[in-house]
């Protein structure tokens, strides 16, 4: 699988390294990582059977973030799907890989844990300094005590 994020650049270089890498058939979307609108991707994951391998140019070809790699990869694996990565050398057809994938996959859980926690921590924070939290009141005080009358 291939995607270049504009029109304007070209896929040759990533279709040429899918091809020396023996693809059996090769699946490319034209559109930003940022969209979830991925059309080709989605064809590629539904085409793959258990024992076939996933192979992109780039890890950064698949996800638009790496939660949304892992949650790829993690589904191909659940399928019995191999993921291989040219540009890192990131096979999870072995155990290496599978090492790696897994610090990767723990290392993102470990940042998403910190960011939650620094998130409640700062609400908490400001809670104490008596900071109003969440969006602004619809009506002033005086709009209130107006509509109660």
């Amino acid at each position: 699988y291939g995607r270049v994020s504009t029109k304007g650049q070209l896929l040759d270089r990533q279709i040429a390294a899918l091809e020396a890498a023996h693809c059996v058939r090769i699946f490319t979307d034209k559109k930003s990582g940022q969209n979830a609108e991925r059309e080709e991707l989605w064809k590629c994951l539904d085409y793959l059977r258990p024992g076939d391998t996933l192979v992109v140019p780039s890890l950064d070809r698949v996800g638009r973030s790496i939660q949304d790699l892992i949650s790829i990869v993690s589904g191909l694996r659940k399928r019995g799907i191999g993921f291989q990565s040219l540009h890192e050398s990131l096979d999870t057809t072995t155990p290496g890989g599978r090492l790696v994938f897994h610090v990767f996959a723990a290392l993102a859980e470990f940042i998403r844990e910190l960011i939650v926690q620094g998130t409640h921590e700062g609400l908490a924070a400001a809670r104490a300094r008596g900071e109003r939290i969440g969006r602004p009141p619809a009506m002033t005080e005086e709009q209130v005590r107006h509509a109660r009358a």
